[in-house]
């Protein structure tokens, strides 16, 4: 099994349903991996049109058990007074990144725009995500037999 790094870089949103009867939303994003789960900061007025530009990083085990390797990506409207509202949310498959990135080391997804969804399925705007995976370099074993490097004894 292999060991690494999924970094997210969550860009920004476009075109979100607005979630929010009066002014503008307060969009924020929960990034969910796993049973790991972070969020973004909220983008305060910044409405269906709001700009994260954060890094979110979560530690992959591949293949793990499992094979539903899938970030999901739920989209929030802050409220002061009330429940935060459900925007919409999009997932992404990163199974073939891992893969890939298990056979060279690393692999990377260029920022995407990908579909957000409400939860009757219809579409509410597009949210803007890259995705790098790095393996964890195992540090180097050295093997250390009956302390022969702390000896003075030298064989030419």
């Amino acid at each position: 099994m292999a060991i690494g790094f999924m970094e997210v870089q969550l860009v920004k949103a476009k075109g979100l349903h607005n979630a929010d009867f009066f002014g503008k939303m307060d969009p924020y994003v929960v990034i969910q991996y796993k049973g790991q789960e972070q969020r973004s900061s909220v983008a305060i007025g910044q409405g269906r049109n709001p700009v994260w530009n954060e890094n979110f990083t979560f530690r992959v085990e591949y293949p793990g058990s499992g094979n539903r390797h899938k970030l999901i990506l739920k989209i929030m409207e802050k409220d002061t007074y009330s429940k935060d509202d459900f925007v919409g949310q999009a997932i992404i498959y990163v199974g073939d990144l891992l893969a890939e990135g298990v056979e060279s080391g690393g692999a990377k997804l260029q920022t995407l725009k990908y579909r957000v969804v409400r939860e009757n399925k219809s579409y509410c705007g597009e949210i803007d995500v890259g995705v790098t995976f790095t393996q964890k370099v195992e540090d180097e074993f050295v093997e250390d037999i009956g302390g022969w490097k702390e000896s003075n004894y030298y064989l030419p």
